[in-house]
């Protein structure tokens, strides 16, 4: 048995440490091997109908039947300041493909944590007894939640195995663009998913150090290199703006935005707060979240400096306004993407 900070190996495969697996199990996180699931907020109003997470009304996303979850729970490549995830937990820069559990097995353990989180619901009056039914088989996948899951060497393979479950109607990706590589291989061995989030919260190298607090020296370098993938992937691309106040929310900030995202020709440019939740409640204070009316400025500002974006639609509770591109235009739905795909 070899160790290294948090994550162990047993068995040759690579697993979080039980007194860490404690901590996440305590937070309802779900956890199988070095893979993590959760419900998020928003599938946990939808049970209740009093509310849809931002996806279904930008995307058409169904939010009681998305599954969001990471096959590299605890490995990441930056120490984002306004990251709301457990990153204090994170210990390493490496997933050896030979130390790592195959998509087949995270999924099938990952969705009976899942069903483990739902049940619990079930006791509950308030809850939709048919949208917690329908929820123990989702038709979305969001590969996010905690860790930066491009970090799973066997990546395409997981998002090919999703791909050919019959209730997938779609995946999503987040990414913060530190495995240029990943992205590609996800091009070049047809594993795509339906749409790739590229994170962003700065427009220049001073302010991407200081935001996102990267382990690799050559961050700045591979993630520009995943911004100028964006123009050539064939799905739907979106960048993730996330505004600090006193980090990087002011006007000056703005022309080096719609420089990156014009670059970048993204199909969707999504304008966000930072939310004071979680763990980044350690780093920031919530004086640096900005308010709906500035979010909605930053937007309006980059649309009128990028020139081939426009407004699409908003959302107030999560502080978020989605833009559109004009000039590489596609149907905002999913399901109207997927009959033509």
């Amino acid at each position: 048995m070899s160790c290294s900070g948090e994550t162990v190996e047993v068995n040759d495969l690579i697993q979080i440490r039980p007194k860490i697996i404690q901590q996440l199990k305590k937070a309802k996180y779900g956890v199988a091997d070095h893979s993590t699931v959760e419900l998020c907020h928003w599938t946990k109003k939808s049970f209740k109908n009093e509310g849809d997470c931002y996806k279904h009304k930008f995307y058409g996303i169904s939010t009681h039947r998305c599954m969001e979850f990471s096959p590299a729970g605890m490995f990441c490549e930056n120490r984002c300041v306004y990251c709301w995830r457990p990153m204090e937990f994170y210990d390493s820069l490496k997933m050896e493909p030979d130390k790592v559990a195959e998509p087949r097995e995270i999924v099938t353990k990952l969705m009976e944590e899942r069903k483990k989180l739902i049940v619990g619901h079930y006791g509950d009056p308030r809850q939709d007894r048919q949208k917690l039914d329908e929820s123990l088989l989702p038709s979305h996948y969001a590969i996010s939640l905690s860790g930066e899951p491009t970090m799973y060497p066997k990546l395409p393979e997981l998002i090919k195995y999703l791909k050919s479950l019959s209730q997938t109607k779609s995946i999503f990706l987040v990414t913060n663009g530190q495995e240029p590589e990943m992205i590609q291989r996800l091009q070049d061995e047809d594993a795509l998913p339906t749409q790739i989030y590229l994170s962003t919260n700065a427009g220049d190298y001073d302010s991407f150090m200081q935001i996102n607090r990267p382990r690799y020296k050559d961050s700045w370098e591979r993630w520009n290199k995943s911004l100028d993938l964006l123009s050539r992937l064939d799905t739907r691309t979106v960048i993730r703006i996330t505004l600090i106040r006193d980090y990087n929310n002011g006007d000056d900030m703005i022309p080096a935005f719609a420089s990156m995202i014009n670059r970048a020709n993204a199909h969707f440019i999504e304008v966000k707060s930072y939310m004071h939740i979680g763990r980044s409640r350690n780093r920031l204070e919530r004086d640096n979240m900005l308010s709906m009316d500035e979010v909605r400025h930053f937007a309006t500002e980059l649309v009128k400096q990028s020139g081939i974006f426009s407004g699409m639609d908003e959302s107030e509770i999560s502080r978020i306004v989605i833009l559109q591109n004009k000039k590489r235009f596609i149907d905002r739905w999913i399901t109207a993407y997927a009959q033509t795909n």
